[in-house]
C-alpha cells in the first residue's frame, strides 16, 4: 500500500491502538484515530510526525457514529484506504453467573462493532480502489479460558467475520485480516502481570515472556506496508508460540 495512504485506527487512544497508529505514522501513513474522545495516541509523539495525524470522535457501538467518524475523516484527509479495528473490551465473570448484559456488552464492543466498522468503510475503500482491513482479535479465539466465555465467543467471531467478508469482498480488491495477540503487556494491564500471571506465563509461552504492543504494531504495519494481495481471510497468530504449546 503506497506511504501515502490513509488509514483509520478504532481505540487509537491508548494501549495496543496507540502503538499501532504510532507506528504506522513512522511508515509514512497518515493516520485517522477514531476515539471516543477525539486525541490522538496517549504517548510521546515525535513533532515530525504529528502532522500524520487526524482524529474523530467515534463510539464503535453506535452504528451511526461509526459512518460519521469515517465520513469525516475521509472528508479532511481526502480518502480511505485502509482500517484497524483495534477497539475492544475485556469482562469477565463464572459462567453459571454471568448476567447477558455483560456478555452482550463485550460482544456488541468486540464482534458486533467489527462488522459494523467493516460495512461502513466498505464504500470508502471501494472507492479507492480496495484497501485493507486489519481486525485485531485474540489467540483466546481457539482456546478454553475459564471466566472467559463472552470474551472468548466474541473474538471467535472476529475471525468468522474475517473470513466471510475477505471472500465476499476480494473481487472488489479489499483484503480482511485478522491478526490475533496472546498476551501483551500494556500500560492498561501492567499490574495484572505483576506476581503470578508473569511466572504462570513465563512456564507457558516457549520463549518465556509475554508479548509487547510493539510486537502487535510491526506486524499491522508491515501488512500495509508490503501490500501482499494474495493475503487474505487469514487469522494471524502472534503469541510467542502458547497457542501451539504442549
Amino acid at each position: 500500500m503506497r506511504r501515502e495512504a490513509v488509514i483509520a485506527v478504532t481505540g487509537a487512544s491508548r494501549g495496543i491502538g496507540a502503538t499501532i497508529a504510532l507506528e504506522l505514522a513512522r511508515r509514512g501513513f497518515t493516520v485517522a484515530c477514531l476515539t471516543r474522545n477525539v486525541t490522538g495516541p496517549e504517548v510521546a509523539i515525535p513533532s515530525e510526525l504529528s502532522a500524520r495525524f487526524v482524529n474523530a470522535r467515534c463510539d464503535v457501538t453506535d452504528e451511526a457514529s461509526i459512518k460519521q467518524a469515517l465520513a469525516e475523516i475521509a472528508a479532511k484527509a481526502g480518502a480511505i484506504h485502509g482500517l484497524v479495528n483495534n477497539a475492544g473490551i475485556h469482562l469477565d465473570g463464572p459462567s453459571d453467573k454471568l448476567p447477558l448484559d455483560i456478555y452482550n456488552q463485550v460482544m456488541a464492543t468486540n464482534a458486533t462493532a467489527v462488522f459494523a466498522a467493516c460495512r461502513e468503510v466498505f464504500p470508502h475503500l471501494t472507492k479507492a480502489g480496495g484497501g485493507i482491513i486489519i481486525n485485531i482479535g485474540s489467540f483466546f479465539d481457539k482456546v478454553g479460558v475459564k471466566r472467559n466465555v463472552a470474551y472468548c465467543a466474541s473474538k471467535a467471531a472476529v475471525g468468522a467475520i474475517t473470513r466471510c467478508l475477505a471472500v465476499e469482498w476480494a473481487p472488489k480488491n479489499i483484503q480482511v485480516l485478522d491478526v490475533a495477540p496472546g498476551y501483551i503487556e500494556t500500560d492498561l494491564n501492567r499490574d495484572a502481570f505483576k506476581g503470578p500471571l508473569r511466572e504462570f506465563l513465563a512456564r507457558r509461552i516457549p520463549g518465556g515472556k509475554h508479548g509487547t504492543p510493539e510486537d502487535i504494531a510491526k506486524l499491522v504495519a508491515a501488512i500495509f506496508a508490503e501490500d501482499i494481495p494474495f493475503l487474505t481471510g487469514e487469522t494471524i497468530y502472534i503469541d510467542g508460540g502458547q497457542g501451539m504449546a504442549h
